[in-house]
């Protein structure tokens, strides 16, 4: 199971420092949305070029310009890029395709997708790779509950990873859910000791 470590709302000095610091214990590398926005493409160069063994995710959030973007992201380094559930048909198609053409993957972020048939439709486009995403704004409401699986449960093929608040309270719940991948931000990011905390992330995953 990949720890995959989201660097959002930080400094690039930050990001760097983090990942020196957790390098050991992650997996795949997130430059979150407003990393990006805020130093564009060549965090994203940067970030893969002093971990280029490390899988980079690129939070593009794409949800328009399918494959001018993605291939943006791809030339600069990702392996994955996200794009948004809700894109336009062609748009979803464009990445997928531009992704073949990279040799890199797609994942479909599915925050504000309720309806399961709309995962089904997704994977029958050739999706492979979703995450199941409880955004920022929706925290400040509750704590994710299990139920984000229910969109994903019993679909075979489809790989899954979740995203949303995770911390060491709430991991062991959304392991007994198996997904591929688990994505933690500010449980690490913003841990007194993100060693320590990225330390204890692997080791419940590796039970």
């Amino acid at each position: 199971m990949n720890l995959q470590i989201a660097l959002d709302r930080l400094t690039r000095e930050e990001c760097l420092k983090i990942l020196r610091e957790t390098e050991l214990f992650v997996d795949w590398i997130e430059l979150g949305t407003g990393v990006i926005k805020e130093y564009g493409m060549s965090i994203v160069r940067e970030i893969k070029q002093v971990y280029p063994h490390k899988t980079i995710v690129a939070d593009m959030k794409t949800c328009d310009a399918g494959k001018y973007e993605a291939a943006q992201a791809f030339e600069a380094g990702a392996d994955i890029t996200t794009v948004m559930a809700f894109s336009a048909d062609k748009t979803i198609a464009d990445t997928l395709k531009t992704a073949e053409q990279y040799g890199k993957r797609i994942m479909i972020d599915l925050l504000g997708i309720s309806e399961r048939s709309k995962v089904i439709e997704l994977q029958n486009t050739g999706v492979e790779l979703v995450s199941l995403h409880f955004g920022k704004d929706m925290q400040a409401e509750g704590e994710m509950g299990t139920d984000l699986f229910s969109l994903t449960h019993g679909l075979t093929g489809l790989e899954v990873a979740v995203a949303g608040g995770i911390n060491l309270n709430t991991l062991p719940g959304i392991l007994e859910r198996r997904p591929n991948t688990v994505i933690v931000g500010s449980a690490i990011t913003k841990a007194g000791n993100p060693y320590e905390a990225a330390l204890a992330m692997k080791g419940l995953l590796n039970q």
